[in-house]
């Protein structure tokens, strides 16, 4: 007789936990998994996939005005916002569709509840009381966004709701600096919307190259977006034409929504970890070792609520590192360097590899490569629209270190350019590999100019 109910059981059905799941089933083991909303997970559901699919809408708007430069006339154009959502709808119910019977296929049950943890070993089901024993449990319930504490704060939304919002605003006003924020101020007014960005910092993506942040602030500028800098939320109001925005610089905005894009935390409060002692950070993230493992020996957790790095691909390779480990007898870590992200703001941005600032405190010497062009796509045009590439080089290896892209498809070129950094080729390397021309990436085998940086 089996002394637990089964060999691992996995709390939330995002990425990770599915990948964790399915890998582990089929190395043998006999596992559980429980969601209580809707297998996927945030990519899935309510992040990465659904917010492509509307990027990809609002770029049309772009495409057909640069399309008559090209010779074409498009006539009687319209767009339908009840499509686009019910479109989208499909898809994703397909996608968790087919993760669900990826699940069952592997021989894993799902539980569509949510569950708590009751001690080392067992785990409550909320919507039957069940009581189920596990040998291992995973903690994978991923993150949800941060809603700052303001006057009228729940007036405000965020982007689990702006993907089933029932009629396009004609206005908004989005909350915060980050790459969220960014993403759906690109969306909204490639949609036609007015938007208002307000941000407390002095530029925007903080978190990436600073050259990033400033190519981004000068295409908004160009595209009319309007952005309040070092300014603050100081409340909202509801009015009989909408919402009345207040910020800390005396300023006020009209609007028909406020989307707050203001971070995420980890979504561990109603898990009551501390009772179990699972040590967390103050934010509620989920301490873990390098083999993903929490405080109790037999309790791991993976993704986004560990907020080492909350992005799916992470998410996915610590789910199959730690079914390997468990169940296949490895030893493996996940390596976190030159990990590549993207944001899907219009223009595009990519990134990997070290910042400026962070390759000073490292290296202490380097080359900076940059370059800001009109691509050849945009020729035809009066858009203004400009790429910037940037390279950071070791002066004393001449490996790269990073690249950093401004411009249409550079999550694309990105991709590639993370392997480039893991093989640690060096810029000679690059300028040595022939260029494809006519192409907006060969500017990173042909860039010559550089600026030496000394700390």
């Amino acid at each position: 007789m089996k002394k637990f109910d089964c060999d691992l059981f996995v709390i939330g059905a995002g990425s990770g936990g599915v990948r964790a799941a399915r890998m582990s089933a089929n190395y043998g083991a006999r596992v559980i998994i429980s969601e209580k909303y809707r297998v996927g997970g945030t990519c899935v559901v309510r992040g990465c996939i659904p917010k492509k699919l509307l990027s990809y809408a609002s770029k049309f708007s772009e495409s057909y005005k640069i399309s008559e430069d090209f010779g074409w006339t498009m006539n009687n154009r319209k767009f339908d916002w009840n499509k686009l959502i019910s479109s989208k709808d499909k898809e994703i119910n397909r996608l968790s569709s087919i993760y669900s019977n990826n699940l069952i296929k592997s021989g894993v049950k799902i539980i569509e509840s949510e569950a708590s943890i009751l001690d080392h070993n067992k785990i409550k089901i909320h919507s039957t009381g069940e009581i189920i024993s596990a040998k291992n449990i995973l903690i994978a319930t991923g993150s949800q966004p941060y809603i700052p504490d303001i006057e009228g704060s729940k007036y405000g939304i965020t982007s689990n709701e702006v993907f089933d919002l029932k009629i396009l605003p004609k206005s908004c006003v989005i909350v915060g600096g980050g790459y969220i924020a960014m993403e759906f101020a690109s969306i909204f007014h490639g949609l036609g919307v007015d938007v208002n960005i307000v941000h407390r910092g002095s530029s925007v993506l903080k978190d990436f190259d600073y050259d990033i942040g400033d190519s981004l602030k000068e295409e908004f500028g160009k595209k009319s977006l309007k952005l309040f800098l070092n300014a603050g939320l100081d409340y909202i109001k509801k009015n009989k034409d909408g919402y009345g925005v207040g910020l800390d610089n005396g300023k006020t905005i009209q609007t028909d929504i406020v989307i707050f894009c203001t971070g995420r935390v980890p979504n561990t409060k109603s898990l009551t970890l501390d009772r179990l002692g699972v040590k967390c950070t103050s934010n509620g993230a989920v301490i873990v070792d390098s083999h993903m493992r929490t405080s109790i020996p037999n309790i791991f957790s993976i993704g986004d609520v560990t907020d080492i790095f909350q992005l799916t691909p992470v998410a996915i390779k610590e789910g199959a590192v730690l079914a390997s480990n468990l169940f296949n007898k490895t030893n493996m870590k996940v390596d976190y360097s030159n990990i590549p992200t993207a944001v899907f703001s219009q223009p595009e941005i990519g990134s990997v590899g070290l910042t400026e600032k962070e390759a000073l405190n490292i290296y202490k010497r380097i080359y900076v490569y940059k370059t800001k062009f009109k691509p050849m796509y945009y020729s035809l045009s009066s858009d203004g629209s400009k790429t910037m590439m940037k390279l950071i080089v070791d002066q004393d290896t001449d490996k790269i270190l990073g690249c950093h892209i401004v411009g249409d498809d550079a999550a694309e070129i990105i991709q590639i350019m993370a392997i480039v950094l893991k093989k640690e080729v060096t810029k000679d390397e690059m300028d040595n590999t022939m260029a494809l021309h006519p192409t907006m990436s060969e500017e990173l085998v042909t860039m010559k100019d550089r600026i030496a940086v000394e700390l």
